[in-house]
């Protein structure tokens, strides 16, 4: 049984089942409704865009080298580089088509149809980094920074496969500038190879050193950052009966664990009120714990960067080393487990969580672990 939700075209034909692909699914139907700017595609509608880069993909050699779970990886981000399109495009004032960070969203929608659609996790994110990613290949070299986005590509989505996802971009739309994004992709793509990040995540010297660069404008990523943390702070991550408090148990039961859920019953809140006063007594008893240079867990959803983004960085002040422990289940099991939990939270309330749904990825912290849930 393959590994993938539509099928991926093979050897000796290389022939695409858009029959097999196109069947009632509403993300498609959505595509096939959004127009797009004629300056950029001439080609028309967003499915039809779509399509041609698929075919386009497929007749790459580089992409038919490749073995089979990365052929269907970049087959599948292919399929879905511009789903966010839809959601993302406005008409300006003087009658151009913007989409406005659609590789992001995109990212977000893709891994949500993926979920749905029971994929395994890891070869899944391989494919949300691929369609989030998808765009910045043909910017890169653009303005300053271009070291800092290259490394920051490279730890999270093979550049060079990337590269292959952004050539069939290119030759799947009808535009003038065709030549020129085919020409820029060529000197990126040797910028990468230069650097030392195309085919490899840029070598930081240590994984102290990694997440330092991420968190400060000014620090070279050849710099070997002296370590002085003294424990590790394990930061949970997951949507609501993801089962995060069982990994706690079975793999970290030494560890003292400040719970939100906890401190909503303690404090007499319910789950869809005002969360406030339970953010403030979470980042005050989490001081606590960092003055004493106590290690303990932090249980909470943390599902997107901007949440996790200052509870790492409080951390980090303290001096402490960062563990993101993501958990997740089946979307079944998943809405199953809260309509049994007396915490549980209402599935109105997921929906929203899932729109905003961020894995976290290695630039977050000095180590990242992925574990389905129990």
């Amino acid at each position: 049984m393959s590994p993938f939700p539509y099928p991926v075209p093979g050897p000796p034909d290389w022939a695409i089942d858009w029959p097999g692909i196109e069947g009632g699914q509403d993300w498609l139907r959505a595509m096939r409704d959004c127009a797009q700017d004629p300056a950029f595609h001439a080609e028309g509608d967003v499915w039809t865009h779509t399509r041609m880069v698929c075919e386009e993909l497929c007749k790459l050699p580089g992409w038919r080298e490749l073995d089979s779970p990365w052929r269907g990886a970049l087959f599948t981000a292919a399929l879905l580089h511009d789903v966010a399109k839809p959601s993302c495009s406005r008409r300006e004032p003087d009658g151009r088509i913007t989409s406005q960070n659609h590789a992001v969203r995109g990212g977000n929608l893709a891994r949500r149809i993926l979920w749905r659609a029971g994929m395994d996790l890891p070869l899944r994110e391989r494919i949300v980094a691929l369609v989030r990613w998808h765009h910045v290949l043909h910017h890169l070299l653009e303005g300053e920074g271009s070291q800092r986005r290259a490394i920051r590509t490279s730890v999270t989505a093979p550049c060079d496969r990337l590269a292959l996802l952004a050539e069939a971009d290119v030759r799947g739309r009808r535009s003038d500038d065709s030549s020129r994004l085919l020409e820029n992709l060529a000197l990126t793509t040797e910028y990468l190879e230069e650097l030392g990040c195309l085919s490899e995540p840029w070598p930081f010297p240590s994984d102290h050193s990694r997440v330092l660069y991420f968190r400060k404008t000014n620090q070279h990523p050849s710099y070997d950052a002296y370590d002085d943390t003294w424990g590790r702070v394990t930061v949970m991550s997951g949507l609501p009966g993801a089962g995060k408090s069982t990994w706690l148990a079975q793999h970290a039961s030494e560890l003292p664990v400040l719970s939100l859920d906890e401190l909503r019953k303690e404090l007499g809140v319910s789950p869809t009120g005002n969360q406030g006063r339970i953010v403030q007594e979470a980042q005050e008893r989490s001081r606590e714990y960092l003055r004493r240079r106590e290690e303990f867990a932090f249980d909470a959803t943390n599902l997107s960067l901007q949440l996790r983004g200052p509870l790492v960085q409080r951390i980090l002040d303290y001096k402490a080393r960062v563990r993101i422990v993501y958990v997740e289940v089946g979307e079944e099991a998943l809405f199953s487990r809260n309509r049994q939990r007396e915490s549980g939270m209402p599935a109105s309330v997921i929906e929203r969580l899932l729109g905003r749904w961020q894995i976290p990825d290695v630039s977050e912290a000095h180590e990242v672990v992925m574990e389905k849930g129990e």
